[in-house]
């Protein structure tokens, strides 16, 4: 699905055509300056757990550190084992925030409802380009989903044949017939769902896929591996390895995981981040989770998420997120 549509589903099919060129443009990425500064209040402290998406655990552990430099009497846990750990800890009490890379699934609602009477709060926190990594002296530059999809999915329901060596995708010389080693999550995952539904055209992973339990270990593993493929969120990306670009169909342009073609739907795995909660209808969150949420949400928080080399949300996404909290 493209972010466009899930941002339309937020009530802002209009966001592309207000954004002004500059918050498209910028480069490095910068924040909307329409963005609310945080304001601190009183009667902040206590414990605070999160469980969840591994694809956000290096950005909640920088909002916790800029949370607690406001309010020392916060401890906040931080655990990312995957986003499939999130629904269960919310509804056993384990954690008040619930990060995942993707949207709970009907029986995780369901259970969810089952145990409290109504469904959780999901609230967007960061965008996200779900890049598709190569090692960086590979000279490939862009892929199509349905290349994609031949390269890691047995069934190849994107149409085209299975791919097992670079040449296949035009490679020559060393690259000929060198195999196409390949490395992603495990399904614990959202991302291992996301890519599985978006990217594989909700076919099965090969069994060749070296699964690993965190996205830094699928970098690592390319970086270190010449012919190695993998995919994982933009904010993982290092010196190592190449973010390519994507098109959705053999022969469509492709487009880089940049910013201005997240927010504009024009590449292929744009998506929004979340974090859950438990807030009961017409009642207020506790005041804990709704501030340190507040903070995720201002200027200062979405700044962490550049920082971590994710994407921020605008200024107006930013808002109905906000309202989610009342």
């Amino acid at each position: 699905m493209k972010l466009q549509t899930i941002l339309s589903r937020l009530g802002l099919a209009l966001l592309v055509l207000t954004l002004s060129t500059t918050a498209l443009c910028a480069e490095p990425v910068k924040v909307d300056a329409n963005l609310g500064d945080y304001i601190k209040v009183q009667g902040v402290a206590g414990n605070l757990n999160s469980v969840g998406s591994d694809t956000l655990n290096n950005m909640m552990t920088f909002w916790a550190e800029g949370f607690r430099k406001k309010y020392p009497n916060v401890n906040v846990q931080i655990e990312g084992k995957g986003s499939s750990t999130a629904p269960p800890a919310l509804i056993e009490g384990t954690s008040q925030l619930g990060p995942m890379s993707r949207k709970m699934k009907n029986k995780e609602v369901n259970k969810f409802e089952a145990k409290y009477g109504f469904k959780p709060t999901m609230i967007g926190v960061a965008l996200d380009s779900l890049a598709v990594f190569i090692n960086k002296d590979n000279p490939i530059d862009g892929l199509s989903l349905q290349q994609v999809d031949g390269i890691f999915s047995k069934n190849q329901k994107g149409g085209l044949q299975n791919m097992t060596t670079w040449g296949q995708l035009g490679l020559k010389g060393e690259w000929a017939n060198k195999p196409i080693s390949l490395y992603g999550r495990n399904s614990a995952s959202g991302t291992y769902g996301y890519f599985k539904k978006h990217a594989l055209f909700k076919g099965d992973y090969k069994d060749s896929v070296k699964e690993q339990p965190g996205s830094a270990s699928v970098v690592l593993g390319v970086t270190e591996d010449k012919a190695g493929i993998g995919y994982s969120g933009i904010g993982y990306k290092t010196s190592g390895v190449k973010a390519i670009a994507l098109g959705k169909k053999d022969g469509d342009k492709q487009y880089e995981p940049s910013y201005e073609n997240v927010l504009q739907g024009k590449y292929p795995l744009g998506r929004l981040l979340y974090i859950n909660v438990v807030k009961e209808p017409n009642r207020p969150l506790p005041k804990l989770v709704e501030e340190f949420l507040k903070f995720v949400l201002s200027k200062e928080g979405q700044e962490i998420v550049v920082k971590d080399g994710y994407l921020p949300l605008t200024a107006e996404v930013a808002k109905k997120q906000l309202a989610l909290l009342d």
